[in-house]
């Protein structure tokens, strides 16, 4: 599906006002994306496992309007903060949802999790804004589901870049890549052959530090456009995301701890090598990968970690190996997180309408 399939087109009455509330999940990329063009555009493919517990709902209320306007809450509260980003993607997306912009909007939206600290809130917050939205439009418009979450993610990318991927589950991948066939820039894919094992994984989030992070991933990403190892990181991730394909159908654990390990490091090496350079990580992230190491060696169990934009710490492994991994995190790893608090999650299937009513 192509750019200018995107545009809108009406056969059914407008209706006068409504609801429609959706859910969409976070992800955790284990081929990372860390550089883009505009607008949202990769400079490299990217592969992720979708969340499950780790989720936004997003509601949109909407009543006919002469002009155009919105309020946002969060948890209940106004939340100026947010603002410029909806109101930039609003900009970027009214080509394609001209719509939206005969109503006036009230968005309400809840995460399960703590909002800018590495846990792509973005993703899930923009995923589920877009699928509301676009089933408004599957309501005057006609096209398939199928459609319907193809657009919904190629708006989510126009919002935030890995929430493109957020809609499928339960991984997904994002960007072109020449041996991917219907990869895209523009818009996710779903990536559906993995091994069982890896369609009940489980990711285990250490929250080392919930705070907001102090660079931004926008910042971190613009300042892979003169990084001296760009180009070079860009083709490993290329690489990488082929190799990773095969071991996920596979089930070559062994592999993907080897690739998705490096991967984590990798992009926060970029970071520490950048001009300003920076460091997320905190001493707790560095500590609780040592432990890890010293755990898989020591039992030979495969537990395993990677690392979003952020200092929390994603503890990857077979869900048979729970409730070990599970009494590892209480007697070792728990002191490292912030008030002793992880949450425990699994790959998901992706985002979806939770309720809808019209007038």
């Amino acid at each position: 599906m192509k750019t200018h399939n995107f545009k809108y087109n009406p056969i059914n009455n407008f209706p006068k006002s409504g609801l429609v509330s959706a859910e969409s999940p976070s992800n955790i990329a284990l081929v990372k994306y860390w550089g883009k063009k505009p607008i949202q555009i990769p400079t490299n493919p990217s592969l992720s496992f979708t969340l499950k517990n780790c989720h936004t709902v997003t509601s949109i209320e909407f009543k006919k309007s002469n002009n155009f306007s919105f309020n946002f809450t969060i948890d209940g509260k106004k939340n100026t903060s947010f603002l410029p980003k909806i109101e930039a993607f609003f900009s970027r997306i009214k080509e394609f949802t001209p719509f939206l912009f005969q109503y006036s909007i009230a968005i309400s939206t809840k995460n399960t999790f703590p909002h800018s600290s590495g846990i792509a809130s973005s993703a899930s917050g923009f995923s589920a804004l877009a699928l509301a939205i676009v089933q408004l439009e599957q309501k005057i418009s006609d096209f398939s589901d199928e459609d319907k979450y193809l657009k919904a993610s190629f708006l989510s990318r126009l919002g935030s870049g890995s929430a493109s991927r957020s809609l499928y589950g339960p991984c997904a991948i994002w960007g072109h890549h020449k041996s991917i066939e219907f990869s895209n820039n523009e818009f996710a894919i779903p990536h559906l052959k993995i091994h069982p094992t890896f369609k009940s994984y489980q990711d285990t989030i250490l929250l080392i530090d919930k705070g907001v992070k102090k660079v931004s991933s926008t910042v971190g990403h613009n300042l892979m456009n003169n990084h001296p190892f760009s180009e070079q990181r860009y083709n490993q991730a290329n690489q990488n995301l082929k190799e990773l394909i095969t071991l996920l159908e596979t089930e070559d654990i062994e592999k993907f701890i080897s690739l998705t390990e490096s991967e984590a490091l990798t992009l926060h090496a970029m970071m520490m090598t950048s001009n300003p350079y920076f460091i997320l990580m905190k001493e707790g992230t560095v500590s609780v990968i040592e432990r890890i190491w010293e755990f898989r060696k020591e039992t030979n169990i495969p537990l395993s970690f990677t690392l979003d934009a952020g200092a929390n710490v994603h503890l990857l492994y077979p869900k048979s190996y729970k409730q070990t991994v599970m009494d590892f995190i209480q007697s070792e790893l728990i002191v490292f997180c912030e008030n002793q608090q992880y949450i425990c999650d699994e790959v998901g299937s992706g985002a979806k309408i939770l309720k809808e009513s019209y007038a």
